[in-house]
């Protein structure tokens, strides 16, 4: 025979188990019953998000129509744009290209103009180079010649003579003439009013001057400098003692540097030999000192030339005055010709206004009716013209 639970238990256990026996079986009706109402619920659950899903798949689907009309739309706007885009470039580029063969034409035309010019000025550079080249060969010759003491002399002799010449009439001055020792000058200019012969030299010591100016170093300056004032000293004593005669020659004598430059650096970097010069009566002057010299003998010879002719300029200035005496008595004379006929103007112009004033009262007559005549009867009768016919009175109006 198979036991249970309840025959093997005691009997004080048996109530509890039966309790718990009944509560395990309330508890799993209870579990059938949630799970029955827990699918239930998940049903409708799965019912309400079908319907969802197809609410959401609908709405989708629309949503998918209504992108698909943008996607329409916006492709046919991007096409339009597209096309503006492609006219707008093409227009543009066709203004670029156009501005661009302008350009490149305007270039083009520039570039020539300068490549002209720059031919033009390769040109003038060319003769500015032959020029150059020309002038290189003068400065070799020149240099040539102030090698020679003999050919600087005469290059020296050469600018003073001109100078000279130009600014000098002919007879005034002379060059190489002899003086009563024996020397000749390079130049003689005559001075007026019987005064002494003004003497010029012409020749410089040149090869201490180029040794100073080329000195590489200082020494060789020093040392260049030093003979440069030795010669100087020699030459202005030479001149002192050949050219400054007393009652023969004036007592300065010039001394022609045929150079500015040298005449400059001269006076800055040898005061000394200036200044024995100076003492000697040696004048050291430049060209432009020269020229400035002969001018004012120029306008000494001037001078003493007007002097020479005065007496004839007084007498051409009396026949002047007595010209403008004989025209001063005539112009008196036309005058008094002018003053008559005035005076008959005048008196013409008297009478012609007398003449209108009486003219004026002719034509203001007044008429009066034979009546009114035989009224002013007993009145005295005043100065009239009366006519033939007796019907027309003039009464004169005498304003005199």
């Amino acid at each position: 025979m198979r036991e249970t639970l309840a025959d093997i238990l005691p009997p004080d256990f048996a109530l509890p188990i039966l309790l718990i026996g009944a509560s395990l079986a309330v508890l799993a009706v209870m579990i059938a019953l949630f799970a029955v109402l827990r699918g239930g619920r998940q049903r409708e659950e799965m019912t309400q998000r079908t319907m969802d899903a197809e609410a959401r798949l609908a709405e989708l689907v629309r949503m998918q129509g209504e992108m698909h009309g943008r996607v329409a739309a916006m492709a046919e706007t991007i096409t339009t744009r597209q096309a503006e885009l492609n006219h707008a470039v093409n227009q543009r580029l066709d203004g670029m290209t156009h501005r661009l063969g302008s350009t490149i034409t305007e270039q083009t035309k520039s570039t020539h103009e300068n490549l002209r010019k720059l031919q033009e000025r390769l040109a003038v550079i060319d003769a500015a180079q032959n020029n150059i080249q020309t002038l290189a060969k003068d400065v070799v010759g020149l240099q040539a010649i102030l090698s020679n003491k003999q050919t600087r002399g005469a290059f020296g002799q050469g600018r003073m003579e001109t100078i000279v010449a130009d600014g000098l009439p002919q007879g005034a001055y002379s060059f190489q003439s002899p003086l009563s020792n024996g020397t000749r000058p390079d130049c003689v200019i005559r001075m007026p009013n019987g005064a002494p012969p003004l003497v010029i030299d012409a020749k410089f010591p040149l090869e201490a001057w180029t040794a100073f100016r080329e000195a590489a170093s200082p020494d060789a300056r020093r040392a260049a400098a030093q003979q440069f004032r030795r010669d100087m000293d020699v030459h202005i004593k030479d001149v002192s003692e050949k050219y400054l005669i007393a009652g023969e020659t004036q007592d300065t004598v010039l001394l022609f540097v045929p150079s500015e430059s040298i005449f400059a650096e001269i006076h800055e970097h040898f005061d000394a030999v200036v200044q024995k010069a100076q003492r000697s009566r040696v004048v050291i002057v430049s060209p432009s000192l020269l020229l400035l010299s002969i001018q004012v003998i120029q306008a000494v010879l001037r001078d003493q030339r007007m002097r020479e002719q005065a007496h004839l300029i007084q007498g051409e200035v009396g026949l002047l005055m007595e010209d403008l005496t004989r025209l001063d008595d005539r112009t008196r004379k036309l005058q008094s010709h002018f003053l008559a006929a005035e005076k008959d103007v005048e008196q013409i112009l008297t009478s012609t206004e007398k003449l209108t004033r009486r003219g004026n009262r002719i034509t203001s007559l007044e008429l009066e009716t034979p009546a009114k005549a035989e009224q002013s009867a007993d009145a005295p009768p005043p100065k009239s013209v009366e006519s033939r016919t007796g019907l027309l009175r003039l009464r004169v109006v005498d304003e005199d």
